[in-house]
């Protein structure tokens, strides 16, 4: 089915994925841990980026402050809650409902106000929705249309907009590391998490930012080290990598 024909770049067999261990999102331990211990550094570089793209203090308490942000594919929250703590005016999506629920029982628990919805990117697009900034980590090796998906969160975005995605690059390092290596060997996600053939390789979301209308767009690597025992920025992109877009004033 082309993208012309979707409503939606959802995949409801990944939905219901992301349905049943919803209730484990939020468990450093459980089946999470690999985001758990991700986040810190994509959180520092979606905060660089953004303190850079809208001429901001990185350093100071609320960089976000004023900022409208769309968290794109949220999960339960591991990300929107702190990009709220740092000041943004928080809108959420995932399609899974479970997922949703888990988000909005924690945010709740720790007082903080997220608009979280059930409904995908293209939904609140078409209703005209526009935001500074659109988060998408480790979501478009999920979708059933890139194009699609990269489309709708372009539209999304106010003239000036930043687009911040990651995922996982199409390398038989990859394959090697992100599917055999995390799912079988050292069995940080359960297994099926991700189908290699759905990676996406820099350029071809590059290509998909183009046909979006977006420009500017730049990568930055991610790699787990082992001795440090924690993420850290790189620039070899050939397995987990940062890509930024930008949508013209």
């Amino acid at each position: 089915m082309t993208g012309a024909a979707r409503t939606s770049s959802v995949d409801p067999a990944e939905i219901a994925k992301f349905d049943r261990i919803a209730r484990d999102w939020w468990d450093p331990n459980g089946p999470m841990r690999p985001l758990h211990r991700i986040n810190p550094v994509r959180l520092r570089w979606l905060r660089e980026e953004a303190c850079r793209h809208f001429s901001r203090d990185a350093r100071v308490a609320f960089p976000f402050e004023g900022l409208d942000v769309l968290d794109v594919g949220c999960g339960a929250g591991l990300l929107s809650e702190p990009l709220a703590r740092l000041g943004g005016a928080v809108v959420a999506l995932d399609p899974a409902r479970a997922n949703i629920e888990a988000a909005r029982r924690h945010a709740e628990a720790g007082g903080l106000a997220i608009d979280y919805r059930a409904e995908t990117v293209e939904a609140v697009a078409g209703r005209g929705e526009r935001y500074d900034l659109v988060v998408a980590m480790e979501v478009v090796e999920h979708v059933a249309d890139v194009d699609a998906f990269v489309g709708a969160c372009a539209a999304a975005l106010r003239p000036d907009g930043l687009l911040l995605m990651a995922t996982i690059n199409r390398t038989l390092r990859s394959f090697a590391l992100a599917i055999v290596g995390a799912e079988y060997v050292l069995r940080w996600l359960p297994r099926g998490t991700h189908d290699w053939e759905r990676f996406v390789t820099p350029d071809e979301l590059r290509r998909a930012t183009l046909r979006a209308g977006l420009a500017g767009f730049g990568t930055r690597g991610m790699m787990f080290n082992p001795l440090a025992d924690e993420w850290r920025l790189v620039s070899d992109t050939a397995v987990n990598y940062l890509a930024a877009a930008t949508k013209a004033g």
